[in-house]
């Protein structure tokens, strides 16, 4: 059982000013760690191991939710992460939530090559162009793990990463699929593309109707899907680029779908399409 007494009670203190400042981006840069919040992320995190290393180096825990998540706890000390009991202060200041859930890791990088996300012939991948919000970040690559994608990718022009609300709306997908980070647009098709992969640019504008490719059974083959801003879509530039420019048909009165809901759409769409035509999430299962 923990103790009644937390060890850090002091907002000021040396460790938790230094975990604060992981809430900026040069900060994290800099150290190349960022900050895990909730029970769902810190479990994820003290399971996943990078390069030989445990991803999950220091944990927070106020007294309360080191005995309601003591599993959690015990994951973490299985890490190695050290571990400290914080007055619920102490967690508030570090915390970047409305109402934190008692728990908040310190985590290594984990993002990826991008030459290793194609050296692992990958058959659907999502690519983040010129996403700028963190919570349609996160929430896409949940969809994406969802889905059975083999990697994202998030392009020079996209949201950090590690941004707080990008690692908390994706409920702990960042540690489960690979992840590369500041690519360029034309880089990442270009190398897909050489890989044998079909990129198709999801844009409401697009000349081609999602239901028409399904249908003409068009999307059984390795494919990556580039999304774009959530206020403008995708730039013509970037368009033109893709092998396709595919919309997700309107059936309704609705004006649009959102970011996160047309990729949950498209990604799905390709993962059945895919397992439909005898494919799997990886060509080294097959």
């Amino acid at each position: 059982m923990p103790s009644a007494t937390p060890e850090l009670i002091s907002p000021r203190s040396p460790r938790v000013l230094a975990a604060r400042r992981l809430a900026r981006r040069n900060f994290r840069g800099k150290e190349r760690l960022f900050l895990a919040e909730g029970p769902q992320a810190v479990r994820e995190a003290a399971a996943h191991r990078a390069g030989g290393q445990a991803t999950l180096v220091e944990l927070f825990a106020t007294v309360e939710a080191a005995e309601r998540y003591a599993d959690v706890l015990a994951g973490a000390r299985s890490a190695g992460a050290r571990i400290h009991l914080a007055a619920e202060q102490v967690i508030e200041d570090v915390s970047t939530t409305v109402t934190p859930q008692g728990l908040v890791g310190i985590c290594r990088f984990i993002d990826v090559p991008f030459e290793r996300v194609l050296a692992a012939r990958p058959r659907l991948v999502a690519v983040l162009a010129h996403v700028r919000d963190p919570g349609n970040a996160g929430t896409v690559l949940r969809c994406a793990d969802a889905a059975g994608a083999d990697a994202v990718v998030l392009t020079d022009a996209s949201v950090d990463l590690y941004n707080p609300k990008a690692v908390r709306a994706s409920v702990g997908s960042h540690f489960h699929l690979p992840v590369a980070v500041g690519v360029p647009v034309e880089q990442a098709v270009a190398g897909l593309r050489d890989a044998g992969v079909r990129v198709l640019a999801a844009d409401g504008a697009g000349d081609d109707d999602l239901d028409a490719e399904l249908d003409a059974g068009a999307m059984g083959g390795p494919t990556a899907w580039v999304f774009g801003n959530e206020a403008w879509g995708l730039p013509e530039e970037t368009r033109a680029l893709a092998d396709a420019v595919v919309r997700v048909p309107i059936h309704g009165k609705a004006e649009s779908l959102n970011l996160a809901t047309a990729a949950a759409v498209c990604l799905y769409a390709s993962a059945r399409a895919q397992r439909a035509s005898g494919g799997c999430r990886s060509v080294t299962d097959s």
